[in-house]
């Protein structure tokens, strides 16, 4: 096994470079990946370009990072050599905080960011903190499965814990990196799901993905579209568009 990986790393604000680093064991409660996959996610531009409060360079982006452990760190339990798993943007609770010993794990008063404030996925090598891997299944690709780490987990939170029941309207404007995937799961939990996005051309995507409806917020009135459906009991928004939005909100429910 090589002493070296390869990583991409930010230097300074905009300027990638190409490097070779020495292989470190992991440290206590951290296991060491070999990436098989990393996704390219909108929040690694704020890496790039220096947007993250306390942020230090040099720093290896990416927080969709899919891969398998290769050695582990003392004090971890649960994981083993050769386990596949994922390393999302929380990288791993605390859990003896006030909001973990709550069991709000996502909102660890000690949580970091993977790519932030340790180093991501844009490397043939990671270590991460242990609490905060994902296990994924051998027979999981993993280009499909990365964007799941970031893009997927928010769009499937939402929905978990939005008020809808099985049944009821639910409606995803855009139909981007978000949305197409959020389409997947209402439909799939049971929803009558309408698509939302601007332009015709995009209605037999939306269909294929599972929306029963779709409409386009170019030519129609989508609040009004969404009425005459019987008003949304949910509405996912996961594009921009201020005037479009202000239209469902005020007229949809």
């Amino acid at each position: 096994m090589s002493e070296t990986y390869r990583a991409i790393e930010v230097r300074k604000p905009g300027e990638f470079a190409e490097v070779r680093r020495p292989l470190q064991y992991p440290g206590h409660d951290q296991v060491r990946i070999r990436v098989e996959a990393c996704g390219v996610c909108h929040s690694d531009a704020a890496t790039v370009e220096g947007d993250f409060p306390g942020i230090t360079y040099p720093r290896v982006p990416g927080h969709e990072v899919v891969g398998r452990i290769d050695a582990v760190g003392s004090g971890v339990r649960g994981w083993q050599v050769g386990q596949r798993v994922g390393v999302g943007f929380l990288a791993g609770s605390c859990g003896h905080c006030e909001f973990c010993r709550g069991g709000d794990l996502v909102n660890c008063q000690n949580q970091e960011n993977t790519g932030i404030h340790h180093d991501g996925g844009y490397a043939e090598v990671l270590l991460a903190k242990a609490s905060g891997l994902m296990s994924i299944p051998d027979d999981l690709s993993a280009v499909g499965a990365a964007p799941l780490l970031c893009a997927g987990l928010t769009t499937f939170g939402a929905l978990r814990n939005a008020p809808a029941k099985a049944g009821d309207l639910v409606a995803i404007f855009g139909i981007g990196g978000l949305g197409h995937l959020a389409v997947q799961y209402a439909r799939h939990m049971g929803f009558e799901v309408v698509a939302i996005a601007r332009g015709a051309d995009k209605a037999d995507l939306a269909k294929e993905l599972g929306a029963h409806h779709f409409i386009d917020s170019a030519s129609t009135n989508a609040g009004a579209a969404l009425q005459k459906l019987g008003g949304a009991k949910v509405i996912l928004i996961t594009a921009s568009g201020g005037k479009t939005v202000a239209e469902k909100v005020s007229r949809s429910s």
